[in-house]
């Protein structure tokens, strides 16, 4: 089989009135998959928060986050909490806190400049199954989320207060197929939620600082 051919310049996306991309319906046609794509768009393609899937984000206590900066440059992050830290305020909007972290802020940096952003919750506990929210996103400070949201006014994880809350506006919502997801097994663990502790927080579990002491100590 010959390799994709570029999205060609000509496809003006804005006459593409199907959910998805220019550049996946070219390969869908390039692939001779369009016929079962538009089937998975008109069966399982949402353009809201229904009540199941409110239940199921409800009990989520992790999500996987994919941002992009204004050039396209692409990160993928990971969030937690107790169950329900991600918010449905509606059924057209979702929001979760930010709490200190390591100061980085990749993804509320990106989301700054690019408000596309992707989430995925996966439950691998009970259902084995998947669900993918996309939107546009904003950073709001917390007093401004109180104000806008004066019925969601809690601490998701006590004793602790939000730096930010990214609040996501929805326009797509659809099923993780289950096939490949494994069934885990929580284990029991201690949560310093918000510590500095570098053991607690993992350390140098992948060896980069020490690889830069060795580089440093090289060069002297």
């Amino acid at each position: 089989m010959q390799p994709p051919s570029p999205v060609p310049s000509s496809v003006p996306t804005s006459t593409i009135v199907r959910p998805g991309s220019a550049g996946e319906h070219h390969l869908q046609a390039e692939c001779g998959t369009g016929e079962r794509a538009a089937r998975f768009y008109d069966t399982q393609m949402a353009d809201r928060i229904n009540p199941q899937m409110r239940e199921f984000i409800g009990r989520m206590e992790m999500a996987f986050v994919a941002t992009a900066d204004g050039h396209g440059e692409c990160d993928a992050s990971f969030r937690a909490g107790p169950p329900g830290f991600t918010r449905v305020l509606d059924e057209r909007t979702i929001a979760w806190p930010e709490y200190r972290g390591n100061g980085v802020m990749a993804s509320a940096g990106n989301i700054s400049e690019n408000p596309h952003v992707g989430i995925l919750f996966v439950d691998f506990l009970r259902d084995l199954v998947g669900l993918h929210v996309n939107g546009s996103a904003e950073l709001m400070a917390p007093a401004d989320f109180e104000a806008r949201f004066p019925d969601d006014r809690i601490d998701i994880v006590p004793g602790r207060r939000a730096e930010r809350w990214i609040v996501v506006t929805v326009a797509e919502a659809y099923i993780h197929c289950s096939k490949h997801i494994p069934r885990l097994q929580p284990a029991p663990r201690t949560r310093d939620w918000g510590t500095d502790d570098p053991a607690k927080k993992g350390g140098d579990h992948f060896g980069v600082a020490a690889e830069r002491r060795a580089d440093a100590a090289a060069d002297d």
